[in-house]
């Protein structure tokens, strides 16, 4: 019996260690020595059992001990040994489990258990499953609690009434206590209550300067004669900071995916699946302690003083720190107004001895105004941890972009299909190329070519080159303007195009159209394409085929220099970008724009009233800034990936550090994507097909050969010998 305590001690041990991830019965990983405290054989015996019995597993070996010391002390008092007494405690044991299970079954269910099976097991499932299809979930519920009960009673021998008597004279007892007690424990509410609020006065007084930081040891303003000048304690872990958000905790909430991913795989990748997200470089940097509470609260202290040396009177109200600035949330006295503080930036920045301070004026759901200081050590943000995380798996679109940390440290992403535009704009070096390819790889983590497909032009013909011949590309990446010019009409010319299936389809958006295709193609009765029109061949021969439809993908434009594309092809580009930004989002079809001359030539008013979503990098001065964002603030920013991003439908920028992405990794993830399909390019794209061209908006623009209306001007001409703008602007009904 003795034996059977000790095992029943190793069992419970190896439950409660039990590591999904180990090496057992039912999952073979990469890992080759088990996590479980009882090594290899507690991973496999734990893992029959959480199969088995779910949480109820744990029970098991319990019941096990207890019985067994039960019959220990028998034996100890010579108790003779009864067989028909063994059978009925057996079968207790059996009911307990059973119904235990079934119960666990019924009302248990963690979305996030590490269970191998449900919370009852595979025996508490089919026990849920046979008693709830033959009564009701009510009646299988009271069945089971009766049916537990009767094993409880039948395998310890409980009397339910000597339990229901304890039960009531434990409560009288208890009541009583409470009663006689109550008075007196009324008297000690009452002086305490009075000696903390007197504290609590005491300590107010002493705090006006600083008040939302408790305790008065932050030690003299004067210490503290720059921000520079602080630094972080080395060796000794630091106290606890001040309202430091948890930063690390997004790297702790892996997505699903990619605890998938960490599995061996035994086949090859098939061509429909996504390369895995582990092409990227883990980040293996720790990630820096931060300032400690005293180093805050000193930081908070030099900031007031500051400001009051300005004639600003303010306290700090929260602070704030992320992996790369820490903001301070200050309180302004009243009749204070939020832009003088904004005009001291430059001065804060001289007097804290730092690069840069950013003010926020308006902070959503507060009444404070942020003043964002850089951090002395930078965290490096790795596309790998933004990838990683819940929010960039579980959102829905293929589009979806990895940008980046907030500034309290969580991931950003955005969905392009909500833009449904993006302008990005900064100065060189301001992470804008780097910033481009984290898009990018996003995308092509996400997304199959079936879902979405990428037209790319690089006029400098160096930052795109590298994602030539993967499967996504519609075309080659586009490096002659003129043919740049030519995928916009094609562009228009597809708007045009799927505006007509789904008008025809009677849907509104792209999701609808290919809901309507895919639900027919399940149901065995393809579509048949509304716009096909035979070739006078076909009509000739009698017999043809009238195509069916398909699902169709998502377009991506990117343009990563667009300041050059207009230096080069000019006002025609600009009123096919304009009317793709206007018209394209319902048809599928985004734009990404890229450039580091944000002036109003390049980023003209047509293109910013289409595009209402915009990243800024950093840019050199505030004409820039407001250029792009129409408002002031990039010039304050600290380059490297730092980014004002500015979503749709608001007018408050959100202050994101981008995540950084290198280039062998970019170089892995193509290469992936090589072996895994061949491109599937349309050639009328650069050509510049007759039916593109009188779709689209610019067609008419590019040369009197390719002009439709040029004969017809030509024969006018020279009809009536009177050669005048004019004379054919009101004849052919047209523009300038």
């Amino acid at each position: 019996m003795l034996l059977l305590i000790g095992f029943s001690a190793v069992l419970l041990l190896a439950l409660t260690s039990y590591d999904p991830l180990d090496p057992g019965w039912s999952y073979f990983g990469d890992r080759t020595d088990a996590y479980n405290l009882i090594g290899p054989a507690g991973a496999w015996s734990s893992d029959v059992l959480y199969h088995l019995f779910g949480y109820l597993a744990l029970l098991f070996p319990v019941l096990v001990a207890y019985r067994s010391w039960i019959v220990f002390r028998e034996q100890l008092a010579r108790t003779p040994w009864s067989w028909p007494m063994f059978s009925i405690r057996a079968v207790g044991f059996f009911m307990i489990m059973a119904a235990g299970t079934g119960l666990a079954s019924l009302f248990i269910h963690f979305p996030d258990s590490e269970l191998p099976a449900t919370a009852g097991g595979i025996v508490g499932w089919e026990v849920a499953k046979i008693l709830s299809g033959a009564a009701s979930k009510l009646g299988a519920s009271i069945f089971l609690v009766t049916f537990f009960a009767t094993g409880l009673t039948l395998f310890t021998g409980l009397s339910w009434i000597k339990l229901l008597r304890l039960v009531g004279q434990g409560s009288i007892f208890i009541w009583t206590q409470l009663v006689v007690g109550s008075s007196k424990a009324y008297q000690w509410t009452k002086l305490t209550y009075q000696k903390q609020r007197k504290k609590a006065q005491e300590k107010k007084k002493e705090k006006n300067l600083f008040p939302s930081l408790s305790g008065n040891e932050a030690g003299s303003v004067s210490t503290f004669t720059a921000i520079s000048a602080i630094k972080k304690p080395s060796g000794k872990k630091p106290k606890k900071l001040v309202s430091v958000p948890a930063a690390s905790s997004a790297k702790q909430s892996v997505s699903d995916r990619a605890q998938r991913e960490k599995q061996l795989k035994l086949f090859e990748a098939q061509p429909g699946d996504l390369p895995p997200l582990g092409l990227l470089d883990q980040d293996d940097t720790v990630v820096s302690a931060g300032y400690s509470r005293e180093d805050l609260k000193g930081m908070g202290l030099l900031l007031v003083e500051k400001l009051n040396d300005f004639g600003v009177v303010a306290e700090v109200h929260d602070i704030i720190a992320g992996p790369v600035v820490t903001r301070f949330e200050i309180q302004p006295a009243p009749g204070v107004k939020a832009s003088r503080i904004t005009g001291l930036a430059r001065d804060l920045a001289r007097s804290l001895a730092v690069v840069s301070v950013r003010v926020v004026e308006v902070i959503k759901g507060k009444t404070v105004v942020g003043i964002e200081i850089p951090n002395q050590e930078r965290e490096m943000i790795s596309l790998n941890e933004v990838l990683n995380s819940r929010v960039f798996d579980e959102a829905k679109s293929p589009v979806t972009i990895g940008l980046g940390k907030d500034i309290a440290g969580q991931p950003m992403v955005a969905d392009i299909t909500k833009m449904p535009h993006l302008l990005v704009a900064g100065t060189t070096g301001s992470g804008k190329s780097v910033g481009l390819n984290a898009m990018l790889i996003s995308i092509l983590l996400k997304a199959s070519p079936r879902e979405v497909r990428l037209i790319m032009i690089d006029p400098k013909m160096l930052e795109l080159s590298v994602y030539d011949d993967i499967p996504h590309l519609l075309c080659p990446v586009v490096t002659d303007m003129k043919e740049a010019a030519n995928s916009l009409r094609w562009c228009v010319a597809e708007m045009e195009r799927r505006y007509q299936l789904m008008a025809a389809m009677g849907v509104r958006n792209l999701s609808g159209f290919n809901q309507k295709v895919e639900q027919a193609i399940e149901e065995g009765a393809p579509l048949s394409d509304p716009l096909f029109t035979p070739t006078e061949v076909q009509m000739a021969g009698g017999e043809f085929d009238i195509p069916t439809l398909e699902p169709l993908p998502f377009i991506v434009v990117v343009i990563d220099e667009f300041a050059d594309m207009m230096m080069v092809v000019g006002k025609k580009v600009e009123e096919l970008i304009a009317r793709i930004a206007q018209k394209a989002r319902a048809a599928g079809i985004h734009l990404i724009l890229a450039t580091q001359r944000p002036s109003v030539d390049v980023i003209t008013g047509l293109i910013k009233a289409n595009i209402p979503s915009r990243i800024a990098f950093q840019v050199s001065s505030k004409i820039d800034s407001r250029t792009i964002l129409d408002q002031g603030g990039a010039e304050q920013l600290l380059g490297h990936g730092d980014m004002l991003y500015l979503p749709p439908g608001t007018g408050m920028p959100i202050r994101i550090h981008g995540a950084f992405v290198s280039d062998e990794e970019v170089h892995r993830v193509c290469d992936d994507w090589r072996k895994r399909q061949q491109p599937n390019y349309l050639e009328e794209i650069l050509e510049g097909s007759h039916t593109s061209m009188e779709n689209s908006a610019g067609g008419a623009q590019d040369d009197h050969e390719q002009d439709p209306l040029y004969d017809q001007v030509v024969a006018f001409v020279t009809e009536t010998r009177k050669v005048s703008i004019s004379s054919v602007q009101r004849r052919f009904k047209i523009g300038y």
